[in-house]
């Protein structure tokens, strides 16, 4: 059974939404301000956090920001009643998995769920399972897809699921030059078109996590005027 916390202030929102994630076998808990959220999140561990921006006590901006800091990795799709650009970049910039903006239709919000739940299996786009092995070793780095786990000089990574996807979707097609564009639709699962930067963010903090010299990267290159690919040299390494 998954477990879902509703972070909402609107109590109708959050009745509507515990229907239907209870109809999909879900698990579901309830906060009504930013500050109670964020420490339900740490103490119940949640697989999914629906997190609405405007909320009293702190706002889902930074409950976000304050989750991804202490390496809490549960998908996040946050809400809003807003629809201006600079919120949804800086939801997905501070590590949200989805983004929503109210008014929004049950239908797309049980979609976007099931999708987040599809991905957390790990069906990784482009890959074939029975060419891509479920343990990948490059060099000092090693990425075990099945227990997504990722190890680099035999320390473990903390990783964030998107960063976690990303670095699996390049490192299982090395060589492969992906732009932004399609790393968004094949990652995010969803037209964010514009938000291209986004994709910039996430690969920089899964550079400062995996490569040991920012300023010379081994693992994750830059494909100049494309977008970025996996170090083809190290699949013999």
């Amino acid at each position: 059974m998954k477990k879902v916390l509703i972070v909402e202030d609107d109590l109708e929102i959050i009745s509507l939404l515990e229907i239907h994630l209870k109809d999909l076998g879900c698990q579901v808990s309830t906060a009504d301000r930013g500050d109670v959220g964020l420490q339900k999140v740490i103490d119940e561990k949640p697989d999914l956090i629906i997190l609405d921006v405007m909320l009293p006590g702190m706002d889902g901006i930074e409950v976000c920001q304050k989750i991804r800091a202490k390496n809490i990795l549960s998908p996040i799709m946050m809400l809003t009643a807003r629809s201006e650009e600079i919120d949804k970049v800086l939801g997905l910039e501070v590590g949200a998995d989805d983004y929503l903006t109210k008014p929004f239709s049950v239908r797309e919000f049980i979609a976007r769920v099931k999708a987040i739940f599809r991905r957390q299996k790990m069906d990784i786009p482009e890959s074939d399972p029975e060419k891509n092995p479920k343990l990948m070793e490059f060099d000092i780095l090693s990425i075990d897809i099945d227990m997504r786990k990722v190890l680099l000089d035999g320390k473990k990574i903390e990783l964030s699921p998107k960063e976690f996807e990303l670095l699996v979707l390049l490192s299982t097609n090395p060589g492969k030059s992906y732009d932004r564009s399609k790393l968004l639709n094949m990652i995010w699962g969803y037209d964010f078109q514009g938000y291209e930067h986004t994709v910039n963010s996430h690969i920089n903090r899964l550079r400062s996590k995996i490569e040991p010299d920012m300023s010379n990267p081994k693992f994750i290159l830059t494909t100049w005027g494309v977008g970025y690919k996996f170090n083809e040299e190290l699949v013999e390494a």
